[in-house]
């Protein structure tokens, strides 16, 4: 793919361009926190379209906004102003209630630390989340199943997060994010703590659910891991600066 310079608005026309509905359309979208008197803004004035099917990272200097603006796309928190569309859905100002059912069914996430839960086995983490949608014992099995062979661990269903090194970890918390099928997986830093052969891994994993049709939405720090993307978008001060296709 050759690399295209896109400034922000010049990449929305050419989104539209495609004649299909963003599912995530952000517009104008800005976070400011108040402490003290003092207004900080996160995010200011960010327009971002993301397709069904992309891989989109996004990348900046520490501070920059990456992990608020990550937090707004996964309903875990809340602009100040703007609007941010979900499948054609305005979803900023939903209730409690109905961003968490919209954050369970249509968002995985895959975060930094793993979450796993300690006392749990690789299936029953995976299978968690399931469970507040009301499937059924054979619905979730199929599920569970399914997400650790796409990730090659359904041969450790039954070990604990403690008997799995930091890349399996991972691994199993990219089964968790797939289990339910969601529209869009959310990466915050998913190699930050894995040692590079292992962070490597996780990216070519990441690539492949990509090619087999996952859209995904990746922060990240590090420049080599940011050109696994098809797309990459870079912030500073809580503004997009720059908005291309990868090489």
């Amino acid at each position: 793919m050759s690399t295209t310079s896109l400034i922000p608005n010049q990449a929305m026309q050419t989104s539209a361009r495609n004649g299909s509905t963003p599912l995530i359309r952000l517009t104008d979208v800005r976070k400011i926190f108040l402490t003290d008197e003092v207004e900080t803004h996160a995010v200011s004035g960010v327009h971002l379209d993301i397709h069904d099917g992309e891989y989109v990272s996004i990348a900046g200097p520490s501070g920059c906004g990456k992990t608020t603006l990550l937090s707004i796309l996964g309903l875990l928190d809340t602009p100040s102003a703007g609007s941010y569309a979900l499948k054609g859905t305005e979803v900023a100002n939903l209730s409690f209630a109905d961003r968490a059912r919209i954050r369970n069914r249509e968002i995985g996430f895959i975060f930094q630390s793993f979450n796993l839960i300690g006392d749990l086995t690789v299936y029953e983490n995976v299978e968690l989340p399931l469970t507040y949608r009301g499937l059924s014992a054979i619905q979730r099995k199929t599920a569970v199943i399914d997400a650790l062979e796409r990730v090659g661990m359904a041969h450790r269903a039954k070990h604990l997060p403690g008997q799995l090194s930091g890349g399996q970890q991972q691994r199993v918390a990219v089964a968790r994010a797939l289990a339910g099928k969601p529209a869009i997986l959310l990466a915050d830093e998913p190699t930050g703590n894995l040692d590079s052969r292992n962070g490597e891994a996780v990216m070519v994993l990441l690539k492949e659910l990509h090619v087999g049709g996952a859209t995904i939405c990746m922060v990240t720090h590090d420049e080599r891991f940011a050109g696994h993307a098809e797309r990459a978008v870079h912030l500073l001060d809580g503004q997009v600066v720059e908005d291309r296709l990868a090489a």
